[in-house]
């Protein structure tokens, strides 16, 4: 009985000292927050995003296709089990693994280099992916793409919308502003990205009435939310356009 009376306090002083050392030590994860937006319709420090020259016709365009990024804490920032528990239960942050935005062995300059490696091949992969799509050739228009402190393939489909829009009579977005996300290949095949919850709420704030995403992430977007924004995946770049001109027809839009 004696010894029972003794395990109890034993194995109890045990346990706080366990929650007091996991609220105290910082833990290996990093808060993601809603970032900024930037408008491929739009400027950038004074410069077009897509600025469009040679013998090809650019045409005026209205609304707004805003791309949508995250903000992620420091590598050297630190989160203890308090504040991240605080995190997991507000809708506009999200905990992640410290791996996932740093990986082990990289430097935060590796870090970002690769985020600007990724960020020009995506720059021109949506310009080969657009002027395919409009049966343009590169060796007759020039695309320069404009848009600094963004890193990151993630904005590829909206720099190729952005370029569509500018050559094509018509307004592709209706007046409206589209928000969205989507890695491009040079063939117009959108590809899946992360960090979605997060980029939503950068739309809504932003205004955004409706946003596009690659198909494959209905299932996240469905788990979190729309956060009242009109959602429209697509696969291809040709499948963007075809669900923004149906949009402004009345015509059927695919949705998650």
């Amino acid at each position: 009985m004696a010894r029972t009376k003794l395990t109890l306090p034993v194995s109890l002083l045990l346990v706080a000292c366990l929650l007091g050392f996991a609220f105290l030590v910082p833990m290996p994860y990093v808060l993601i927050t809603p970032g900024s937006v930037a408008d491929t319709l739009g400027d950038d420090g004074g410069r077009p995003v897509v600025e469009i020259s040679g013998p090809a016709a650019v045409y005026p365009t209205t609304g707004h296709l805003l791309l949508t990024t995250i903000h992620a804490s420091g590598r050297n920032e630190k989160h203890r089990l308090a504040s991240l528990l605080s995190a997991w239960w507000d809708e506009e942050e999200s905990v992640v693994p410290r791996k996932s935005i740093y990986p082990d062995g990289k430097s935060v300059e590796q870090v970002v280099e690769t985020n600007v490696k990724d960020m020009v091949k995506s720059q021109d992969s949506a310009t080969v992916a657009a002027l395919r799509y409009l049966g343009k050739s590169p060796e007759d228009v020039k695309v320069t793409l404009h848009l600094s402190d963004v890193g990151g393939p993630s904005a590829g489909l909206f720099f190729a919308l952005g370029i569509v829009d500018k050559m094509t009579e018509g307004q592709l977005t209706g007046g409206r502003t589209i928000a969205g996300t989507g890695a491009i290949d040079t063939s117009g095949k959108v590809g899946e990205i992360g960090g979605l919850p997060m980029k939503l709420l950068a739309a809504k704030r932003a205004g955004a009435t409706v946003f596009i995403l690659p198909k494959g992430e209905c299932g996240e977007a469905g788990r979190v939310g729309s956060s009242g924004l009109k959602l429209i995946p697509v696969e291809t770049l040709s499948g963007a356009v075809d669900a923004l001109n149906a949009l402004n027809t009345g015509g059927k839009v695919p949705s998650c």
